[in-house]
């Protein structure tokens, strides 16, 4: 019934741009938080940035500062600006859409290299 759809990721040099966007397809529900998890081979996955349900905002210590969350709550998306990368951003980036009575619903992933 729900689907996240996440798009954006690609191959950018140290020190340059990516802008992530996630959509989740069924706007009849209501979305209690969304956000970005990130998966680097051999290393934990971890939460990047997010809205919660209570509305905050929280942030990975390596992140604050470089990355910022967005969303656009008629379109039920969601959007991670990325700036300053370093090769320690290379991961799988993982969108998640948390829908009201229902359950978390992940994307597919969408790959970020940072690499000169």
């Amino acid at each position: 019934q729900v689907q996240v759809v996440e798009s954006g990721g690609g191959l950018v040099q140290p020190g340059g741009s990516l802008r992530l966007s996630c959509v989740a397809s069924r706007s009849i529900f209501s979305i209690d938080g969304m956000g970005w998890y990130r998966q680097a081979p051999g290393k934990q996955r971890e939460l990047v940035a997010a809205f919660t349900s209570g509305g905050n905002t929280n942030y990975a210590d390596s992140v604050k500062g470089r990355f910022t969350i967005s969303r656009d709550n008629a379109k039920k998306a969601v959007y991670l600006q990325m700036n300053i990368l370093n090769p320690q951003d290379t991961a799988v980036y993982l969108c998640f859409a948390d829908v009201l009575g229902r359950r978390r619903y992940w994307g597919q992933g969408t790959q970020v290299t940072v690499s000169s």
